[in-house]
């Protein structure tokens, strides 16, 4: 199954690791330092056509880790997953 993240990109659930509120997360210096080592590593996609409201931390296979910013709420995107993982 699949997460829709917005602005037509999804990714497998399976590989989600985590959704994070993009407000409370980025509170911490730590969760600042490795949002903008992603980006300067080019791990960062912006599926947000407006101010993103949170962010989606996925594995890939090759185990390196990719960073979705989204402009759906966490407590949205959670709602999906949980909706699909029921299917």
């Amino acid at each position: 199954m699949y997460l829709h993240l917005g602005q037509a990109v999804v990714v497998p659930k399976k590989d989600v690791i985590g959704v994070f509120d993009l407000d409370n997360a980025s509170w911490s210096p730590r969760t600042r330092r490795f949002l903008e080592k992603a980006e300067k590593e080019g791990r960062v996609v912006n599926a947000a056509s407006d101010l993103p409201k949170s962010f989606v931390l996925r594995q890939r296979g090759d185990g390196s880790s990719v960073v979705y910013l989204s402009q759906l709420s966490s407590a949205t995107l959670k709602g999906r997953a949980e909706v699909s993982w029921r299917e």
